[in-house]
């Protein structure tokens, strides 16, 4: 059987929007000068924990700002996040070629779960995986690792493929030995999805390329992103 491991931020779901403005607020909440909406939108898909660091933030205030987000956005996600148009049918498609599928996203795993509940895409997949900070699960690499032993999955027998919209997928899935196809609807940057198997314009490219043998091998070529 065939898996398919999808993101869910930028690749299910147009959720920067929302991110971005509760991330806004987050930020000035713990008195940190807040970026403009261009530069929040590239921290929607990695850890909140290696992505605010990185705008300057002491890891006390990146704590304290990650309590406040969670607190003000995982109040509304499930209920306020539009999904791209088109994902149900083609979700519908990919189980009616006999393939399974599963998340593997950075969100929090119980939030994950109420989002996709919510969005009405819970019926499916297989398993909702997400990170877990008590366990220690947090980044992409953690995520797919957990998802691939709940569903006994070895990427050097099994096929299974990551799809997702930024490099911390392409770099998290490689990880493990498991190619991505990167999605060209999200939120990567020019150049961002490189090390992508195969990128995908739409969902009907994307059907096509999961439904075609190449991306499933460990020797396919790679596409020029």
């Amino acid at each position: 059987m065939r898996t398919v491991l999808l993101d869910v931020d930028g690749t299910l779901v147009d959720s920067a929007t929302t991110i971005v403005e509760h991330l806004a607020a987050a930020i000035a909440e713990v008195g940190f000068p807040v970026p403009d909406d261009a530069r929040l939108r590239r921290f929607v898909g990695p850890p909140f924990e290696t992505a605010l660091p990185e705008l300057g933030l002491t890891q006390e205030q990146t704590a304290a700002a990650i309590v406040a987000y969670r607190r003000s956005y995982d109040a509304v996600a499930a209920t306020v996040t539009p999904v791209y148009p088109g994902i149900p049918a083609f979700l519908e498609r990919l189980r009616e070629d006999g393939m399974r599928l599963a998340t593997a996203t950075s969100k929090p795993e119980e939030l994950a779960r109420k989002i996709i509940a919510g969005t009405g895409l819970a019926g499916y997949f297989d398993l909702v995986g997400g990170a877990d900070h008590v366990a220690g699960r947090v980044g992409k690499a953690a995520v797919v690792g957990s998802v691939l032993e709940r569903l006994r999955l070895d990427p050097g027998r099994d096929p299974v493929v990551l799809v997702g919209d930024r490099h911390h997928d392409v770099e998290g899935a490689a990880a493990h030995g498991v190619p991505t196809i990167g999605v060209a609807w999200g939120y990567a940057e020019p150049g961002e999805l490189a090390g992508a198997r195969r990128i995908a314009a739409d969902l009907d490219e994307l059907a096509a390329v999961l439904r075609g043998d190449d991306v499933w091998s460990t020797t396919a070529p790679r596409d020029a992103a």
